[in-house]
């Protein structure tokens, strides 16, 4: 089947299985931390708007309409409040480019496709490897741009890093792009709508939750010893509050993804598996999400008293894994990204995927 096809043929599928067009009510989350936000935050959607023209990013005025109305540059003021005028500005333009890759695999004919998406992942792949962190690919007009602009987000983070950093960053990444390449697309081909502990494990990758956790070094300027990383209490910690985030976008992503016939979300996963209607597997995923976040804050307090010797780094990294929980839940409630720009509740890819973000030889 072509990869037009299936979009069409999942779109409607999800009509087919009773998607209300009223979206139903979502139950108040658990979330007992304070609402911040940077105060460059104006800056960092200015700074945004004109970083994504001048890569290429966004080219069209329909595309441009739908990323202005996500505001990103708001969504990186709140994860990361503490950010000064250089990091925020970079955090916007991760989050920028990290999201409109996840609409080309999401929502468009490119996450359909493990041969293309794969080519296009081992440019990528190049770029993060690459002795200059990418700077001469950066100025590569034959490379797709969702690779060159990359280039030059990797020249700009890179830079002051430790390479343990570094390796950890680009192992997150790739994870995250292969997870999307290899077992979200081939999902989508098959037909196969995952089983919930495969789908909570593989969506902290294809959320890239875990690289824009490894930003909050960047921010804070901190350097997290290997042995911190990997121990036990650290990475469920890690993990809880990773899964709160990813569950919270799923819940707000929703009607926008069903209506694409998207079957990559946790409530839709419980909703096929349990056999439970909409409603229902809208309320186990809100209730499981603040139970995550109870779960966090006691992982939290355990992890502080395993290492009270590291209690100067663990502060700043926990404290932005709180930001990151309650900004995320206040973007997701508010965005319109999730909403078309003329007011509709079914985005039309067409208008805001641009071809040049996965096509090389421009």
């Amino acid at each position: 089947m072509a990869a037009g096809q299936q979009m069409a043929a999942g779109q409607q599928m999800a009509a087919e299985q009773g998607n209300d067009a009223r979206a139903p009510r979502i139950p108040e989350l658990h979330c007992p931390f304070p609402h911040r936000v940077n105060p460059r935050a104006e800056q960092a959607r200015r700074h945004l708007s004109q970083w994504v023209g001048t890569v290429g990013l966004i080219q069209r005025e329909s595309a441009r309409r739908r990323f202005e109305h996500a505001d990103f540059g708001w969504f990186a003021s709140m994860v990361y409040p503490t950010a000064d005028e250089e990091r925020i500005a970079l955090m916007a333009d991760w989050f920028a480019w990290l999201f409109l890759v996840d609409d080309q695999l999401d929502d468009g004919d490119f996450g359909r496709d493990p041969r293309r998406a794969g080519q296009v992942f081992a440019e990528m792949r190049a770029v993060l490897e690459s002795p200059d962190h990418g700077a001469a690919a950066a100025r590569r007009p034959d490379l797709p741009t969702a690779v060159s602009s990359l280039a030059d987000l990797w020249r700009r983070t890179a830079t002051g890093m430790t390479e343990a950093w570094r390796r950890r960053f680009v192992r997150h990444l790739e994870e995250c792009l292969a997870a999307a390449a290899v077992w979200e697309a081939g999902n989508r081909t098959r037909g196969i709508v995952p089983e919930e502990d495969d789908y909570i494990e593989n969506r902290r990758h294809t959320g890239a939750i875990y690289v824009c956790m490894d930003l909050i070094d960047v921010v804070e300027r901190l350097d997290v010893p290997g042995e911190l990383y990997q121990s036990e209490e650290f990475r469920a910690a890690l993990d809880a509050a990773c899964n709160v985030v990813c569950w919270t976008n799923d819940i707000y992503s929703l009607e926008k993804e069903r209506s694409l016939g998207e079957v990559h979300n946790l409530v839709y996963v419980v909703q096929h598996h349990r056999e439970l209607d909409q409603e229902r597997a809208l309320a186990h995923v809100c209730a499981a999400t603040s139970e995550e976040t109870r779960r966090y804050l006691a992982l939290e307090e355990r992890l502080l008293r395993r290492y009270p010797e590291h209690s100067a780094l663990l502060t700043p990294y926990l404290a932005g894994m709180r930001t990151w929980i309650r900004g995320n839940l206040d973007w997701s409630s508010r965005t319109k990204r999730y909403q078309s720009p003329d007011g509709g509740s079914a985005p039309r890819p067409a208008l805001y995927l641009e071809p040049d973000l996965v096509v090389a030889d421009r």
